[in-house]
């Protein structure tokens, strides 16, 4: 070996270390130092995994025009080498996971497919497991769920067996497990999320311990503990923003949708404006937002909006579905709501898993009552019930028996409907829902919400839309609210609410 290939070699790897230690420009200046070296020594092969290795680093920070430099300069100079492993690690970027990117995945699958063979060709385990890790990605988003598991969980066994780099094998763990998250396998992620966590222990990684947080920030978000999940995922965004920018923003999201649900509308929109400002669309989260706050004209403008920009995959919009169903009921817009239930079980017979039919059932219960079919939504919503404390996830299980209670009500059941209200508090205490304290004048929970929403100069009709009632069930409130209270007119009900806090939400005290 030549001084000057010894030198680069080393330059290369003070550059690997510092990247494994979070020290970003310093890892960004040694690669590109490295480069010149190998380049000056003729090494054009090492030069060029250099510069892929350096495109691939500024594209994770989001700066889109550096990378494309280093990868064009790859590709130039592998144009003079005969075929190799490294050629096979640009068709990767190039065709591989820009299919996937762009959501072309027949055409990932076939060009991963290719590319393993190639990779075993030319003997090199990282290629061959990246290329069957994409190829069961783009399976399992095309709906072919065990076949693309088995290709990922192919993958895993390279990676636990310590075939692989540390960083291709950190890049099979993360993959996985984002795998896990967007088609709502909540007991697959869990397991694969403590794996990957128990791996990043065992080294200095920070980016893909940055990765594994998030995870951990999401699972506890739907495990009901929004305070935890807020403060893992705030500390992963300062981690890793000048790592990778996708990451972080996933960080920031987690935390504006757990201040929204403990009831903290600034620090939702501030979490949220910083989503957007990083690269991510935080969606469904403003629209959600706007809903709390008492505007859903806004958040059905809102929703309606990003379910036309998203023209992905389904399993891109299956959170903007969930939330259109909530607002459409809401915000009086049937029609929204029915079309969002139906394509989010459409979705849910495509993939299988049970968290999407928990999601599937939640959303068709919902627009069963609103079109005040409760028969039919009874039996829709007690399964979804019984999905949600499957997969432990207290806050919809909570908002389903909540919903199970207006249900029973509507039938007439009112000992079911109190049952269920009680059990909706046991499910999620923390969340507090309505009636989980005593309310002034020996108001019902119910007088309260209608309450509420009168002083806010709701009719009677957009009191019926929000608390998926009748009109006639609104009357008959409001005259034992003026009895209870002893008030003669609406405007005197209104002051009344505004004076002991029943607005805004006040009667429904969230976790702090």
């Amino acid at each position: 070996m030549t001084d000057a290939l010894a030198a680069a070699r080393a330059a290369a790897e003070r550059a690997d270390t510092a990247w494994w230690h979070g020290r970003v420009e310093e890892s960004l200046a040694g690669d590109a130092d490295a480069f010149e070296l190998f380049r000056g020594a003729g090494a054009g092969r090492e030069a060029a995994g250099t510069a892929l290795g350096l495109s691939y680093l500024h594209f994770l920070r989001g700066e889109q025009a550096a990378g494309g430099t280093w990868f064009a300069r790859a590709e130039r100079l592998l144009a003079d080498e005969p075929d190799c492993v490294e050629h096979g690690f640009l068709r990767y970027v190039r065709d591989v996971e820009a299919a996937l990117e762009a959501g072309d995945l027949d055409t990932a699958v076939t060009r991963a497919r290719r590319l393993r063979q190639d990779a075993r060709g030319y003997g090199d385990p990282n290629l061959v497991t990246v290329a069957t890790a994409a190829e069961g990605r783009a399976l399992v988003r095309l709906g072919r769920v065990a076949e693309g598991f088995a290709l990922l969980d192919d993958a895993m066994a390279a990676a636990l067996g310590g075939d692989l780099a540390p960083g291709w094998t950190g890049h099979v763990y993360c993959g996985l497990v984002d795998a896990c998250h967007e088609v709502v396998d909540l007991r697959r992620m869990r397991a694969w999320t403590e794996v990957l966590r128990r791996w990043c222990e065992s080294r200095t990684a920070v980016l893909f311990t940055g990765i594994c947080r998030v995870h951990q920030a999401q699972l506890l978000h739907t495990s009901g503990e929004w305070a935890a999940a807020e403060a893992l995922a705030a500390r992963v965004a300062d981690e890793v923003r000048d790592l990778a920018v996708g990451v972080a923003a996933e960080a920031r999201y987690v935390v504006g949708e757990s201040r929204r649900l403990r009831g903290d509308p600034d620090g939702a929109e501030r979490a949220y404006l910083a989503t957007h400002e990083l690269g991510r669309d935080p969606q469904p989260g403003v629209a959600l937002l706007r809903l709390a706050q008492h505007r859903p004209d806004v958040a059905l403008a809102s929703i309606t909006a990003a379910l036309t920009a998203a023209d992905g995959p389904p399993l891109t919009r299956v959170d903007l579905l969930r939330a259109a169903v909530e607002i459409g009921v809401a915000a009086g817009a049937p029609d929204v709501a029915r079309k969002s239930a139906d394509e989010l079980a459409e979705t849910a017979r495509t993939y299988g898993t049970d968290g999407l039919r928990a999601a599937a059932d939640h959303a068709r219960g919902a627009v069963l009552l609103a079109d005040d079919h409760p028969e039919e939504a009874l039996p829709v919503l007690r399964r979804a019930c019984a999905r949600w404390r499957e997969l432990d996830v207290p806050h919809d299980c909570a908002r389903v028996r909540l919903l199970l209670a207006a249900t029973y009500d509507r039938l007439g059941d009112t000992d079911a409907a109190d049952r269920e209200r009680a059990a909706a508090h046991a499910a999620d205490p923390e969340w507090a829902p309505p009636g989980s304290r005593p309310n002034p004048g020996g108001l019902t929970a119910r007088e309260v919400d209608v309450l509420a929403l009168v002083a806010q100069g709701r009719t009677n009709r957009e009191v019926a839309a929000a608390l998926v009632l009748s009109e006639k069930t609104v009357a008959r409130h409001l005259a034992n609210i003026y009895l209870k209270l002893g008030l003669p007119t609406r405007t005197a009900a209104a002051a009344y609410a505004f004076d002991h806090g029943l607005v805004g939400g006040s009667t429904h005290p969230r976790r702090r």
